[in-house]
């Protein structure tokens, strides 16, 4: 099969991708073999291959918003089917037994692995997930569709949680990429009054004809003080506008894996007044489930850019650069 291996973590316009030919994997005895239909291409996958994340496998194949069909079963597995489209995603495994596997915070466990950073993902043509990590896809949506959802949209639909919104509520969203688009949707159908802050025009063009009330640029003042913001694009230096933004005990959330230093704060003009900033660490299983649910239920408009699985390293570039509107996604013929 072809698939594309991180060999040299450093800038994506230099290339630290390689296109090589591996023999296809064998699911183990708990695993499912997908064949890889559509993998989105994600900021996390960008960080891997540059290098900000740490290495945890030299020569892993990124990608984990994997929309694939199931091809082989191992030998333990029951409750899916060969022909069965499923969803791959980023959190790949956890120990089951610490103290926060058992209160529900699976995404804190300390044993935790990922998919396209300490396993291979879905820049390839075939990949392998443990069938109690596969999700269940919702109808209505193609390939291309479905696979941004898969981790833009679970931890968007996380960060949205973690903000506690009021009904009706002002939320801002710093950054409109894969997440932000996704998220303001959600944000909407409930409700919510939305101002998004970007420096991309073609980004703010999708925001305003998504039918949010206000964008502008990435460090603007909001139209009225916001009660919530989520902070998607990894700039430290975003934090302190966005907590100037908002209103007394509002809260602000941090919402990659990844986040450049966050300059100094002055308690007067961005903390007192009880503001609260909060982070997201990956996604539990429930949040997974609960946000594909919603995604059956409520129509999500899925901006994308389609690539060939063989122009990976361009789509990384092109993320790199801010040249994707929406979502970057890759096809496998």
């Amino acid at each position: 099969m072809r698939a594309w291996s991180v060999r040299r973590p450093g800038p994506a316009r230099g290339w630290p991708m390689v296109l090589e030919h591996r023999p296809v994997p064998a699911p183990a005895d708990d695993e499912l073999l997908v064949r890889v239909r559509a993998c989105g291409v994600c900021r996390t996958d960008l960080h891997v291959a540059e290098g900000d994340l740490p290495v945890h496998r030299p020569g892993v194949v990124p990608g984990h918003e994997v929309v694939g069909e199931v091809v082989a079963l191992g030998a333990a597995v029951t409750g899916f089917s060969l022909g069965e489209r499923v969803g791959v995603a980023w959190l790949r495994g956890t120990c089951g037994e610490c103290r926060y596997c058992l209160a529900g915070r699976e995404n804190l466990c300390p044993y935790s692995v990922y998919t396209g950073w300490d396993e291979d993902g879905g820049y390839a043509e075939f990949a392998t997930v443990p069938a109690d990590f596969a999700y269940r896809l919702p109808e209505g949506y193609p390939d291309e569709k479905l696979a941004p959802l898969l981790c833009a949209g679970i931890i968007g639909y996380r960060a949205l949680r973690r903000a506690e919104l009021p009904d009706g509520g002002r939320l801002g969203i710093y950054g409109f990429g894969a997440s932000g688009h996704l998220t303001a949707q959600v944000a909407l159908a409930a409700g919510a009054h939305v101002s998004v802050f970007t420096r991309s025009p073609h980004a703010r063009e999708l925001a305003l004809d998504l039918g949010v009330a206000w964008a502008g640029g990435a460090a603007d003042r909001p139209p009225e003080p916001l009660d919530a913001a989520i902070l998607f694009a990894p700039a430290g230096e975003l934090v302190p506008p966005a907590l100037e933004a908002l209103d007394w005990g509002g809260v602000l959330v941090l919402a990659g894996i990844h986040l450049t230093d966050v300059p100094p704060l002055n308690y007067q003009r961005h903390l007192y007044g009880e503001r609260t900033v909060r982070s997201v660490t990956a996604n539990t299983r429930a949040d997974g489930a609960e946000f594909l649910g919603l995604a059956a239920r409520v129509p999500l408009r899925v901006r994308t850019t389609a690539y060939d699985l063989g122009a990976a390293d361009h789509a990384l570039a092109d993320l790199a650069e801010d040249r994707v509107t929406g979502a970057a996604v890759l096809l496998s013929a």
